[in-house]
């Protein structure tokens, strides 16, 4: 048996236009020529004598970003300063038996910009493909917004509410991830009902139901398309261990079992 891996992270990119102004990661490059001037300080060495690179040195990359750009997993401490009535773990104090599980694959392809995925719309979508949900199952929800990166509709995209958050991670997930800038709505829609009806409750649900229910998930996703099948794969999804963060990157991959 071998093993077949896909890819489900977005490349983090210089002034990435997957995160909005503001929010977007830098990246500086110190390229081989700059390297080799850094070699020489810390090694004393002439750069005629660099024999097997000829006078080149290492390259390196600054990253200035937050901890929720690019693909990353949010942690409760993101949501609340509680969750479950103690206070909310950070992304360090996370069991890594979250980070790995079975995953399955819901398509809300058909849904529009701005629009809710509700339970029910979640409870038809795992009939259409005949799966029960079980405890430690990673719900990858896939709307095709990663392939709208950097275009006007980008961050209006769908998003889960509160009744189907709640329903899935009563199921026992720990982990829901989407391909998506956000679990929720887009900022655009969900300001746009509650000014309509000046309830509150309209803002930022899907991550509030961490208050209630401890659960993670995963934004940014890339490349749901791309799996073969809508279960029977493994999913890795561990985040970088950042002391007290709400959030860490994460290279996300999806692991299929196959004959070589």
């Amino acid at each position: 048996m071998g093993k077949k891996i896909f890819d489900l992270s977005h490349t983090l990119l210089d002034d990435d236009p997957a995160d909005p102004e503001g929010f977007r990661p830098h990246i500086v490059y110190r390229a081989h020529q700059q390297g080799a001037v850094e070699m020489k300080k810390f090694f004393d060495v002439n750069l005629d004598d660099l024999i097997y690179s000829k006078g080149l040195g290492w390259a390196v990359e600054e990253l200035h970003m937050i901890t929720h750009a690019g693909t990353h997993v949010d942690a409760p401490w993101h949501y609340a300063p509680v969750s479950e009535g103690k206070r909310a773990r950070t992304i360090d104090e996370i069991p890594l038996e979250y980070f790995y599980g079975d995953g399955v694959v819901l398509d809300f392809r058909h849904k529009r910009p701005g629009e809710a995925i509700t339970e029910e719309d979640v409870k038809d979508a795992l009939r259409k493909i005949n799966y029960t949900l079980k405890p430690g199952d990673i719900v990858l929800i896939m709307t095709g917004w990663d392939k709208k990166v950097g275009s006007p509709e980008y961050f209006n995209h769908p998003g889960l509410t509160y009744d189907a958050v709640k329903w899935i991670v009563e199921q026992g997930v720990k982990l829901i991830g989407i391909d998506a800038y956000s679990l929720d709505r887009s900022f655009k829609a969900m300001a746009e009902d509650y000014k309509r009806t000046g309830d509150g409750r309209y803002i930022w649900p899907a991550h509030f139901v961490g208050i209630e229910k401890e659960y993670l998930h995963i934004e940014k996703l890339a490349n749901l398309d791309k799996l073969p099948k809508p279960y029977g794969f493994k999913v890795a999804a561990f985040p970088f261990k950042i002391y007290k963060a709400s959030a860490g990157p994460a290279r996300v991959v999806a692991i299929f079992e196959e004959e070589v």
